[in-house]
């Protein structure tokens, strides 16, 4: 990635970016980037491969929100949002003063980066292992549930990822999060993810034994062009 970037501005898609971390050495430079939130979460991980998937992952937000931002990376301003439904401190991050709204979501060596004109979240999982799954589908919907019954044993990884990471994806773009439960809404296991009111939910196709999806508001982006 080249060390400064001009980025246009997001249009009526999100703008994805997506990252093999292993293929990138961040430098002191770019750990001297990360802010003491970053660097303690960075310093708890135990092994050094984890820690610098994590560093490059934050490094690289870092330097594309400063080329949308054009702005130095060192004064690229995120800070924590309020919880979007209890309104407590530590919901999703945000850029105080700037209209730009982003989301990371990173898995192994894969980082998933979306950018966008309204409130945008995005996942990428690796697809479980067989025979793991049931041990969550008490906590989906009750109709992703009976979708995922009614596959067979092997056949129901792929649906799940889908399931998960548009579920995940809605949920840190609303700002709500996993901590208020994944019941609602209903996002759908099949090959078309549902219609969820106010947000457009779009599969990503990233590499193989992984799923991914991001979800933007379109409810906001048309109410911004009123």
């Amino acid at each position: 990635m080249p060390e400064a970037l001009d980025l246009p501005e997001p249009g009526a898609a999100p703008h994805l970016w997506l990252v093999r971390t292993d293929g990138y050495a961040p430098g002191a430079a770019g750990v001297a980037l990360l802010s003491p939130a970053e660097v303690r979460r960075r310093a708890a991980f135990d092994g050094d491969v984890e820690r610098h998937r994590y560093t490059v992952a934050h490094v690289v937000l870092r330097r594309l929100l400063a080329g949308y931002l054009r702005q130095a990376p060192a004064k690229v301003p995120i800070s924590s949002l309020p919880c979007a439904s209890c309104g407590a401190p530590g919901g999703r991050p945000g850029l105080p003063g700037s209209t730009l709204h982003f989301s990371l979501s990173h898995c192994a060596d894969l980082a998933l980066f979306a950018f966008a004109r309204a409130p945008v979240g995005v996942d990428v999982e690796a697809l479980p292992e067989r025979g793991t799954v049931d041990g969550v589908l008490a906590r989906l919907h009750p109709r992703e549930r009976a979708e995922l019954a009614a596959l067979p044993p092997g056949g129901r990884e792929r649906a799940f990822v889908r399931c998960w990471t548009r579920k995940e994806a809605y949920l840190k773009g609303t700002g709500a999060g996993l901590a208020h439960g994944l019941g609602q809404p209903y996002t759908g296991s099949r090959g078309i993810p549902a219609s969820v009111p106010g947000w457009r939910l779009t599969d990503v196709e990233v590499d193989p034994g992984y799923g991914a999806a991001v979800a933007d508001s379109v409810l906001q982006l048309s109410v911004d062009h009123e």
